[in-house]
């Protein structure tokens, strides 16, 4: 089966997920029938292309290595260029939008309006965006009902990791009472240099010159980015909707050094905890800073590690560790979605 790709959004994401079509073109092929082939990619800083033959994938990734834009690639027969994001998905062959523009958690634009416009035209969606995910799921997938394709979003939570269809699939038969994780790498990488010694100063410093942590934290240490996620998981596990100022979040800038070490040597480990509780009033989400102890299965995850533990009435409580971000691991995501797309599987 081929599918034909727009993909919205060229930077880290994007790239990564075009190199990994490049290396496993191949066993793609042999082991699923799987052929991709992208027809077009908008990007509002490099540019766009499209082709309705499909795009040469290392002519792409050279004109990025040249110029650090689209505008090297070369002038072939039937090529388009300057198509912008909404065109893109109206015009061209593309039968699955892969959208991987910039999170906007504010409301979800522009990456809300590309998922709308596609589900509408009868175009699957696949997204590493948790804007019009933790905003909007509802609404897409009722969208993609009606025009009978499908949203896919596994790379919104713990990138590669794969803990909403885990949840759908292998604790099928649950009902999932609870889930508290870590899905924040950042924060977590900070908490673990600060158990080693660091300030929080400059375990910060080091986390943005590993590339863990924007030049503006903001979202990572006061707990936005795990507070989206919990967003996402409620709808996603629970079915519920729920909103923003509803999530009680509190980050990790107040934490010390000095109170770290003190909880290390109590035999306790600070963590940004999330999480989703169902109780008698409803659906309850936050996110906060917690002393685990040794045992917790959550205290053991360190550095830039993603992890989170599902309690289930049949299964009990299983957690699942991984990496929550990084260039190959979300382009996998985008992948594993791809696929699942072509086997028809949640």
């Amino acid at each position: 089966m081929t599918l034909r790709l727009a993909i919205l959004g060229f930077g880290t994401v994007g790239q990564g997920f075009v190199e990994i079509l490049l290396r496993k073109r191949e066993f793609l092929a042999r082991e699923f029938g799987a052929v991709f082939s992208v027809v077009a990619i908008a990007d509002l800083a490099k540019g766009s292309l499209y082709h309705p033959d499909g795009l040469d994938l290392g002519a792409v990734l050279n004109a990025l290595k040249t110029t650090g834009d689209l505008s090297h690639y070369p002038d072939v027969p039937g090529l388009v260029r300057g198509l912008d994001s909404l065109a893109t998905i109206r015009t061209t062959t593309a039968d699955t939008i892969i959208e991987a523009t910039f999170t906007n958690v504010e409301d979800g634009q522009p990456g809300l309006d590309h998922c709308r416009e596609a589900l509408t035209l009868g175009k699957n969606v696949v997204t590493t965006n948790k804007g019009p995910i933790a905003l909007k799921l509802q609404e897409l997938q009722s969208l993609a009902h009606q025009s009978g394709v499908r949203i896919l979003y596994e790379g919104t939570v713990m990138s590669g990791t794969p803990v909403i269809r885990l949840a759908a699939t292998a604790l099928a038969g649950n009902r999932i009472e609870g889930v508290r994780g870590i899905l924040n790498g950042t924060s977590n990488y900070i908490l673990t240099r600060m158990q080693e010694g660091s300030t929080f100063r400059d375990a910060l410093a080091e986390a943005q010159k590993l590339g863990y942590a924007e030049a503006d934290p903001t979202n990572d240490v006061d707990g936005y980015d795990a507070q989206y996620k919990v967003m996402i998981l409620a709808q996603a596990l629970f079915g519920a909707e729920i909103l923003r100022q509803d999530v009680a979040c509190t980050g990790i800038r107040s934490i010390t050094r000095e109170a770290v070490q003190e909880a290390l040597r109590e035999g306790g480990r600070y963590k940004l905890v999330a999480s989703l509780e169902r109780t008698v009033d409803g659906l309850r989400g936050r996110v906060q800073p917690e002393i685990l102890p040794e045992e917790d299965p959550l205290a053991g995850i360190s550095g830039a590690t993603n992890a989170l533990t599902f309690r289930g009435d049949l299964s009990g409580s299983v957690t699942v560790v991984g990496a929550g971000a990084g260039r190959v691991e979300t382009g996998y995501a985008l992948l594993a979605d791809c696929l699942s797309l072509i086997r028809g599987q949640i």
